[in-house]
């Protein structure tokens, strides 16, 4: 299936995942508290957020997912890891967790130096915390540079990576200059026009 793709689908719920680490029970609750509370208070301060692109995924000829790129100030071509915004994804077909991690991790691969034990460490966090999406699902990831990545599915928050180098590379998958999908890229930027449905 397509590299890049964000989630995937099966009947894991995912309010109560959190990737955060768990080296006992109280700390488990404590981070599951803590990324519920970060991930809502990341969506709060969305509500400005303005649509700069948008684009369509297909594969093949099938159509994957459909892409929104918002932000509060418009990003631009050469800096757009800089600033907070929101990739949202909308499913046009079920995909696993399982496979949208495996295909994340290996774009990923191409945009950091992380270590295996890191890249790891990512897939195991990613297994857990996305959902598996059936068509007409939305996943939405957060952005905040230098601190982490929050995720949404739906509108409710499933968890947050507070990893900044994690974060980064994932979000590259779509942004970076070297993408395996520069015309989407271009889309969600605002510098071509939408592709159609």
């Amino acid at each position: 299936m397509q590299k890049g793709i964000l989630m995937s689908s099966n009947t894991r719920s995912p309010s109560r995942k959190s990737i955060a680490s768990r080296p006992a029970p109280r700390v488990a609750a404590a981070g599951l508290l803590a990324a519920v509370l970060h991930a809502g208070a990341v969506l709060a301060n969305t509500e400005e957020f303005r649509l700069q692109g948008e684009g369509t995924l297909r594969w093949f000829g099938l159509k994957i997912y459909d892409a929104r790129l918002l932000s509060a100030q418009r990003i631009a071509d050469e800096k757009t890891l800089s600033q907070p915004f929101a990739l949202e994804l909308t499913y046009a077909r079920a995909f696993s967790g399982v496979k949208i991690a495996e295909t994340s991790l290996d774009e990923m691969r191409k945009f950091t130096r992380a270590t295996p034990e890191q890249l790891q460490r990512w897939k195991a966090e990613m297994e857990r915390l996305f959902p598996s999406v059936n068509a007409g699902d939305r996943l939405r990831g957060v952005y905040l540079p230098g601190r982490a990545a929050a995720f949404y599915f739906n509108d409710r928050p499933i968890g947050s990576v507070d990893d900044p180098e994690f974060a980064k590379a994932f979000f590259s998958i779509w942004l970076d200059p070297r993408t395996a999908k520069p015309e989407l890229r271009k889309q969600l930027l605002g510098l071509a026009p939408a592709s159609g449905s």
